[in-house]
């Protein structure tokens, strides 16, 4: 009797365990087949950072004067590259004496550490400009991105770097571009306040 009771209840069990099974796949089937292609679009973010206000006041300027640098620090590492080759040459030629060819080298070695030290503090001054106008887009982009998709159409935005295809109605590019655009005038009117 234990048994036949037994063997009942996880008849029941597994009965009932089925029954309710079903339902929680088709709950989870249907939240799967909620997200359509209506939910979803693409932005093809190079594009806004490149075309956006932002790049075109702050960042080209950023970009130039990083370029600028770059050619000054060139310049001047060929220049005293040049004055350690002459001197070398005025030297075995016998133009100079070795006590003046060593204290012209030991000149030459001084300006181009001390060149070395304002390069390299240069460079970092730059890198970190570089870093704050990636964080001030990137962080514009994400504002414009949530602001475009404040009614919580989109279920999922990507970047468009990822597609292989993709229909053209999915691109919320010009909008979000729009956007980048607005909030950067926002932040430039208050930031003259």
């Amino acid at each position: 009797m234990k048994k036949t009771l037994f063997t009942a209840v996880v008849a029941a069990l597994a009965l009932t365990a089925c029954g309710t099974q079903p339902a929680e796949t088709a709950a989870a089937e249907a939240e799967t087949r909620e997200v359509g292609t209506s939910d979803m679009a693409y932005v093809q973010v190079e594009a806004v950072l490149a075309q956006c206000d932002l790049y075109l006041n702050e960042g080209a300027a950023l970009q130039e004067k990083t370029q600028k640098a770059q050619k000054s620090w060139a310049q001047r590492e060929k220049n005293l590259q040049a004055e350690a080759a002459q001197l070398q040459e005025k030297y075995q030629k016998g133009l100079i004496t070795t006590l003046d060819a060593q204290a012209k080298q030991k000149s030459i070695e001084q300006r181009a550490v001390s060149y070395q030290n304002s390069a390299q503090k240069e460079a970092q001054a730059l890198d970190e400009e570089n870093y704050v106008f990636t964080n001030r887009a990137q962080d514009l982009l994400q504002r414009a991105v949530q602001a475009v998709n404040a009614d919580r159409k989109y279920k999922l935005i990507i970047n468009a770097s990822a597609l292989i295809d993709a229909d053209s109605t999915l691109n919320i590019t010009p909008a979000v571009l729009a956007k980048v655009n607005e909030l950067y005038a926002a932040e430039k009117k208050e930031s003259k306040k």
